[in-house]
């Protein structure tokens, strides 16, 4: 679910560029190009669409935000822990005195040959 909400944020966040990319900030842009008063959709509603669109990718973008933080994954049984976490685990502390034996291991002599040649 984290997959899909992270994917429709990217797809929300191009088309929002998109969408302010063919605006004009004089109140141009797509509108401009509708200059002919017989159009069924005018320069003035071009721009309300746009405006419109653009607000309503915004609030989409907001709310698929604050939705994608539910469903971040944590914590789960079986996850990989972090490298840093398991550096720290194992670590070797460099104050500790090693652990050497209290007696040392008894030598073995290999027994006297014989001299069978007599």
């Amino acid at each position: 679910m984290y997959t899909l909400i992270t994917v429709l944020i990217f797809i929300v966040c191009i088309l929002l560029v998109l969408i302010v990319l063919v605006q004009n900030s004089k109140g141009g842009g797509l509108a401009s190009n509708f200059q002919s008063a017989g159009q069924v959709m005018g320069v003035r509603k071009t721009a309300d669409f746009l405006e419109k669109t653009t607000w309503g990718l915004a609030g989409a973008l907001l709310f698929l935000a604050v939705v994608g933080t539910a469903f971040i994954p944590r914590n789960q049984e079986g996850a990989e822990q972090s490298r840093v976490q398991q550096q720290i685990e194992t670590a070797v502390d460099p104050t500790q005195v090693p652990n050497f034996p209290t007696t040392a291991p008894a030598i073995q002599t290999a027994p006297a040959a014989t001299d069978t040649t007599k």
